[in-house]
């Protein structure tokens, strides 16, 4: 990490004797026509929502500072068909959910970054340790339909820091408020010619709230700290060429409840430790692009159980990846790509190859095609096959009416985990699970929709999608005698509606509904997947923009959990939160944040048996320049 910040500090430098104090930033610039809108994360180069078949969200920094959450998560909960459940206040085990499907089937990247944990039970991200702050853009693709990042994902989180900085720009950011809650937040970008760079730290600490109902004994407060230092730097070398490189450490002490060590459920912590660092050169000119990147990710997370160390795992995972791009073919350009990663979890390794190519039309300015094909080499589970399809169609009602149609169907695989194979052939398994060889699971996913725009004023879009995952993994919470697996179909499907509405150049309107239901293959509904949810924003821009006022309500419902034990469902209770945001700005440079959380104080479970967060308020103070 020291020499990575070496050469950041060296960067930044460089940089500052050549840009002037007036710096400003045009990445958050607004579009005229939302269907202009560059996006990355749906096939890997920049590409305009128009051609894009497949559905996806996206929030720039301003949006993401409006929701105001200081939990990354706690932001992309509110986007259409996402759900969340928490066991407990910040830090504590998090899963995000792209309609209905497992949290650990969502994939992130941060700057390129693959924050995937192979140490854990299943690789996935670890998004309860990831912060909004520093967060510049937030691309999420809903449903499976990341091939070119890999078989297995069931959707894609693309977060990006500050880019396209022109000059020196820097804020620091001081919050306090309820729990015990403070947070110091800094960053400082630069960019020219020669190229550009961003910084941003994140020291958070609360002493947060007993997050277990059962936890009658002491009634302690479970607390989190989280300090992370994202770094990114690009240069730009001439005639194309570029080089960047990213590094990502984040340390996080969760306070929790639920080790069951001598006899309590309280009295419980875990450390979590990442260090990531992203390498990547890369050259392009009107005809082509070329990427090659190296990346290596390091995790490490113990557990203490009264003050004695309990289960600990180190995981690390290597990836090397090549992305190219022609795109100035006749009628179409391509996109193709090889990756090799390899994944080592508490002293076991498995590699896996990928090779992708993906066509996209070019032949018309209003309809669209992409075909896509991936094939995989797993060392364990062999070879594999996955593909997408994809379609969208632009309808010109008027000079500034426009509908969009589109579809589209993917395919993936998941094999287990390291970690899954290693429990049921270790000495903690039993029968049923010591006597199942698991076997990859296999998905698809379908989704058809229409999105209706008039000039940059008014977004609507209806979607309906249908998926299935097929002989998925569970934990036997019934005998917890280890990983079993679904011999049939699990299904999700439903449909999504937004709608995005300004009003005038003082009120914005936001609203999003999803019906997503789920069933297992014995017929009982997936586990924390709410049929319903609903979100509603209001924003309000006044005093020449000097005062913003944000308001989010949140409504989930028809969520069940499992007693563990029981072959029964319990049925969770419904609930509404609403979150308010205000900001005024006392100088172009300082900036008064207060904020409510769960104004109405609802009483609320995500998770059986543990708490969610009471209404809390935060004031904070921002200076930029």
């Amino acid at each position: 990490m020291k020499t990575t910040l070496s050469l950041l500090t060296c960067s930044a430098i460089t940089l500052l004797m050549q840009t002037s104090a007036d710096g400003q930033t045009t990445s958050n610039q607004a579009i005229e026509n939302p269907l202009e809108e560059i996006v990355v994360v749906a096939n890997r180069v920049p590409v305009p929502l128009k051609q894009i078949g497949t559905s996806i969200s996206v929030l720039n920094e301003q949006e993401i500072r409006a929701y105001g959450n200081s939990a990354l998560t706690d932001v992309i909960r509110q986007l259409p068909a996402t759900g969340v459940s928490r066991s407990g206040g910040m830090g504590t085990q998090t899963s995000l959910r792209i309609r209905g499907e497992e949290g650990f089937r969502t994939l992130a990247l941060f700057d390129g970054l693959k924050l995937s944990d192979p140490a854990g039970t299943q690789v996935g991200p670890q998004l309860e340790h990831v912060m909004s702050s520093g967060v510049d853009k937030i691309e999420v693709l809903r449903g499976p339909q990341g091939l070119s990042y890999g078989a297995d994902a069931g959707g894609v989180i693309n977060i990006s820091s500050r880019r396209d900085i022109e000059g020196l720009t820097g804020s620091l950011n001081g919050q306090s408020g309820s729990f015990g809650t403070d947070q110091l937040a800094a960053s400082i970008g630069g960019g020219n010619e020669i190229g550009d760079f961003y910084v941003t730290a994140t020291d958070f600490e609360t002493d947060g709230f007993n997050t277990r109902i059962s936890d009658a004994e002491l009634m302690d407060d479970d607390g989190y700290s989280n300090t992370t230092v994202h770094a990114r730097a690009g240069f730009n070398l001439g005639e194309g060429f570029r080089f960047d490189i990213v590094h990502r450490d984040v340390q996080g002490e969760t306070e929790f409840d639920g080790c069951y060590s001598g006899g309590t459920v309280h009295d419980c912590d875990s450390n979590y430790d990442l260090e990531a660092t992203r390498i990547s050169g890369s050259y392009s000119n009107e005809n082509m692009s070329h990427s090659l990147a190296y990346s290596s990710t390091d995790t490490e997370s113990q557990n203490y159980a009264l003050g004695v160390p309990g289960f600990s795992s180190i995981g690390e995972l290597d990836r090397v990846e090549y992305i190219g791009n022609l795109n100035n073919l006749p009628g179409f350009d391509l996109v193709f790509g090889a990756d090799f990663e390899e994944e080592f979890a508490n002293g076991e390794t498995r590699d896996n190859e990928g090779y992708y190519l993906e066509v996209l039309s070019d032949f018309s300015d209003s309809l669209f095609f992409t075909a896509g094909i991936r094939q995989d080499e797993n060392d364990d589970f062999g070879s594999h096959t996955s593909y997408r399809l994809s379609t969208a169609y632009l309808i010109s009602l008027g000079s500034s009416n426009t509908l969009k149609v589109k579809a589209s169907f993917g395919t993936g695989f998941r094999a287990p985990s390291l970690s899954e194979m290693a429990y049921n052939g270790g000495l903690f398994a039993y029968p049923p699970a010591s006597l199942v060889v698991l076997t990859e699971e296999s998905s698809d996913g379908f989704e058809i929709g229409a999105e209706y725009f008039i000039g940059n004023d008014l977004r609507l879009e209806a979607v309906y999608f249908d998926q299935e995952v097929e002989d998925a993994i569970y934990f036997d919470a019934a005998s917890f005698s280890g990983y079993l697996q679904n011999l049939g179909v699990s299904t999700s499907e439903g449909f999504e509606l937004t709608a995005d509405y300004t009003l005038n150049a003082n009120w914005q309107l936001l609203a999003t509904y999803t019906f997503n239901e789920t069933e297992r293959p014995n017929g009982q509904q997936r586990l924390r997947r709410p049929e319903q949810l609903a979100n509603l924003g209001v924003s309000y821009s006044g005093l020449d923009n000097r005062l913003n006022i944000n308001a989010f309500y949140r409504v989930s419902k028809d969520s069940v959990d499992a007693v563990f034990g029981s072959p029964v469902d319990y049925v969770l209770d419904n609930f509404d939160v609403l979150d308010m945001t205000a900001r005024f700005k006392l100088t172009e440079t300082i900036e008064i944040v207060g904020r409510l959380e769960n104004a109405f104080d609802e009483a609320y479970q995500e998770i059986l048996d543990y708490n969610s967060p009471e209404q809390a308020s935060y004031i904070g103070i921002r200076v930029s320049f």
